[in-house]
């Protein structure tokens, strides 16, 4: 079975020292609560329950599937007995609003804890995770009769949240749902419909599941414009004045059947049926898909922490095989004289891929948390100008964490299989089963080529290039600041470089998308990685400084500097020339991509 540790130290790293947590929090209105104590508290535990209480399910999970059984799902043996421990540590309300039940403590410690569950059982951590996502949703658009129907179960955890989009004939073409909501004389709507794709849409792990319904009403417009949100509960609460959130009567929602699928075996993907479900409103009528991007994009930075959690998972125990895995004598000279060969991380290329994997990981978590600042200051800044900068900044950077983080997480899973050559091959080494599960990440809540259209055509074209400025004036900001410091010169110019070259490779296509919108396309993909590669560099120049300043304090730890310095050297010389090839496609524009017809892709075999 595979092991996991908490990265507490690195976690510490970043938060405490890279980017300043303690004072991030001092100046949030309320983040008093999160002094250093609490939040060393909460991260150990956090590890301590990942570790030892989801971590040995994750196996077990993954070969025991999930049952379907006369309408009802049953989850892998230990599944449910995990989240009651977790609902009974108060995870579930760590950052929820104190008048809802919650702790009221800030968001990023969420995807602190988020990236601990995704690292040590991603399946069972996909039930508790859109809860959150439902719960902001309600809270934001919600009437107040639903936030006091709903919002105080959900902040509790013991009823669970899902979203309703895809249907069997459209995905991210929204506008094309055929589910239909009708007024009922009860002041409600009757919805009817197939989702299909639905994670957690059934399970025995609640009492209730809150399903948040995207539908079309009769005078609805056409497309998008003519979506509306529902709230649509498996159980109808009680309405009595003496309820206290009982449930009620089952409403006319259920599982048609589960999907067979690559990975994430522990997770319950459902088909949802809707039969005149019981419905109500959620915002204003036909703005059903604004209302849903609060949900949206809580799950896309989620997402993103999946493909970071699967890095570092992958990560550990590649390191910890290739100690111990005999291979071999070094090429420059015997390394382990009284054993039979040397341990394989004494060769380049395991190097290679371990170093890969591991710059990949705590350059992610970098970004993570840098982004999880932006989400505390978007929410909580009382400065009205922060809240707008924290909020331009996390439009541009939640297609980067969703897609690039994504991307890099199936990359760094496959070149842990590879360390462990053979035997990575093997399901009991749980090496396989990092890279099945981690697929998945690429596709749902948008797939890269999706999240590469919304940055460069919604959130960097359509603003002119505002948008990235914001952050690109940041990394300016730093590379003047450091011009003349000789320890990071080797970081500082190419990262300036890179800098300048991302505004105008902007440039360069939005000239080209203004005679062809398929220019927009067709260098999408390659702008969100060469635009991730560059956040990182960003990050780790600054991680170098910091380290750097730490070794010349005498502050202590002084492996584990030197170690941060060592791959920041290896992010510059061995990762970060990627963006080369990225920035030559991008140029290359779309001529070569729509030159076939689709008639003469096909030439030399029949269909």
């Amino acid at each position: 079975m595979p092991d996991y540790q908490a990265p507490l130290r690195d976690l510490r790293f970043v938060m405490d020292e890279l980017l300043d947590y303690p004072g991030h929090y001092a100046g949030l209105p309320g983040g008093e609560d999160a002094s250093p104590d609490v939040i060393a508290a909460i991260l150990e535990e956090g590890g301590r329950f990942a570790r030892e209480v989801l971590l040995p399910l994750n196996q077990r999970g993954d070969q025991e599937g999930c049952v379907l059984e006369g309408g009802e799902v049953k989850t892998p043996q230990g599944f449910k007995e995990a989240y009651a421990q977790y609902v009974d540590g108060g995870w579930p309300g760590l950052a929820a609003e104190p008048e809802f039940g919650g702790q009221g403590l800030p968001a990023s410690l969420n995807l602190a804890l988020s990236e601990m569950i995704c690292s040590s059982n991603l399946a069972w951590g996909m039930y508790p995770g859109l809860s959150h996502g439902a719960a902001d949703a309600l809270r934001h658009h919600g009437s107040d009769a639903q936030k006091a129907s709903y919002l105080s179960k959900l902040v509790e955890g013991v009823w669970t949240g899902t979203m309703c989009l895809t249907e069997p004939h459209c995905g991210t073409d929204l506008g094309l749902i055929k589910t239909r909501a009708v007024p009922d004389d009860e002041g409600g709507y009757r919805i009817t419909g197939t989702k299909i794709f639905i994670s957690a849409g059934e399970h025995d792990l609640t009492e209730n599941i809150v399903h948040l319904v995207l539908a079309k009403l009769p005078d609805a417009p056409e497309g998008s414009r003519g979506i509306s949100l529902f709230v649509v509960p498996k159980y109808l609460p009680e309405s009595l004045p003496d309820a206290g959130g009982r449930v009620g009567e089952r409403n006319g929602v259920s599982c048609g059947s589960l999907e067979h699928k690559m990975g994430i075996h522990g997770n319950a993907t459902c088909v949802i049926n809707f039969d005149a479900a019981k419905g109500y409103l959620v915002g204003p009528e036909h703005k059903g898909l604004a209302c849903m991007f609060t949900m949206m994009n809580e799950a896309r930075i989620g997402v993103g922490i999946q493909g970071l959690g699967l890095m570092e998972a992958s990560f550990q125990n590649a390191l910890a095989y290739a100690r111990d895995r005999l291979q071999m004598r070094a090429l420059s000279g015997t390394k382990a004289a009284a054993k039979p060969a040397d341990p394989i991380i004494v060769h380049p290329d395991v190097r290679r891929m371990l170093l890969t994997q591991k710059a990949l990981a705590e350059g992610g978590r970098m970004l993570v948390m840098y982004t999880g600042q932006l989400v505390d200051l978007a929410e909580h800044a009382s400065d009205a100008a922060e809240r707008e900068r924290a909020e331009t900044l996390l439009g541009l950077l939640t297609p980067i964490v969703k897609a690039f983080l994504t991307e890099l997480g199936f990359e760094a899973t496959n070149e842990g299989v590879q360390v462990f050559g053979g035997h990575g091959f093997i399901a009991e080494w749980g090496m396989e089963q990092f890279v099945r599960d981690a697929r998945i990440t690429r596709l749902y809540e948008g797939t890269t080529g999706i999240q590469a259209l919304d940055l460069l055509g919604r959130k960097v074209l359509m603003s002119q290039g505002e948008t990235l400025k914001v952050f690109t004036k940041e990394i300016h900001t730093f590379c003047q600041a450091q011009a003349d410091n000789d320890a990071l010169k080797g970081y500082v110019e190419p990262l300036s470089r890179l800098n300048a070259e991302w505004g105008e490779l902007t440039m360069a296509v939005g000239m080209k998308a203004m005679h062809d919108r398929d220019e927009v396309g067709a260098a999408s993909v390659d702008y969100l990685l060469y635009s991730g590669y560059v956040a990182l560099a960003y990050l780790w120049a600054r991680a170098a400084d910091t380290a750097s300043q730490a070794l010349a304090a005498g502050k202590g730890d002084e492996a584990f500097y030197r170690a941060k310095l060592a791959t920041a050297d290896f992010y510059f010389q061995r990762l970060l020339p990627r963006t080369r090839g990225h920035a030559e496609m991008i140029r290359a524009g779309g001529v070569s991509l729509m030159a076939l017809s689709a008639d003469e892709f096909g030439l030399g075999f029949e269909i």
